[in-house]
C-alpha cells in the first residue's frame, strides 16, 4: 500500500502542500501501513540531515506559484490568455492551497473596498438629503 504514494507526495504532505483529499488519503494510509510511516520517517531524516533536491527547493520556494500581483491581475481579468490559463491550471488542477488562499484574501479585500465605497456614497447621500433640515433657517 505504501507504494501508492511517491516520495514527492510524502514530502508535499509534510509541507501541507497537497489537496485536502490527497492529504486525507495519506493520513489514513499512515494509520494502516507501518512501511509508509517508515518511508515518511526517512524523508524527515533526510531533511534534518540537510539533504535537498532541486525539486524540494523548487516546491519550498514556490517557484511555480504566481505572485500576489499576478493573482490580483487575474482577478481583474487583465492578463493575457497564456498567463490566465496557467494561473487557472495552477489553482484548479494543481490545487495550490497557498495560492487559493491568497486569491480568497484578494477577493475579500476587493469586497471590503467595495463595501467601504458604497458606505461612503450612502453617507454622502444622507448628509446631502438632510442638509436642509440642519440649516439655521429652519
Amino acid at each position: 500500500m505504501s507504494d501508492t504514494f511517491t516520495d514527492a507526495e510524502l514530502s508535499a504532505y509534510l509541507d501541507e502542500d497537497l489537496p485536502q483529499d490527497r492529504m486525507a488519503s495519506i493520513e489514513q494510509a499512515l494509520r494502516d501501513d507501518s512501511s509508509l510511516t517508515d518511508r515518511l520517517t526517512a524523508i524527515v531524516g533526510g531533511r534534518d540531515a540537510g539533504l535537498h533536491t532541486l525539486g524540494a527547493i523548487w516546491r519550498r520556494e514556490r517557484l511555480s506559484c504566481p505572485t500576489r500581483e499576478q493573482l490580483g491581475s487575474f482577478l481583474l481579468e487583465i492578463l493575457d490568455d497564456s498567463q490566465t490559463d496557467y494561473i487557472r491550471f495552477h489553482l484548479n488542477t494543481i490545487g495550490c492551497r497557498v495560492c487559493n488562499a491568497s486569491l480568497d484574501d484578494l477577493r475579500n479585500l476587493h469586497a471590503t473596498a467595495e463595501d467601504a465605497a458604497a458606505t461612503e456614497s450612502r453617507r454622502r447621500k444622507y448628509f446631502q438629503s438632510s442638509a436642509g433640515y440642519l440649516s439655521s433657517d429652519g
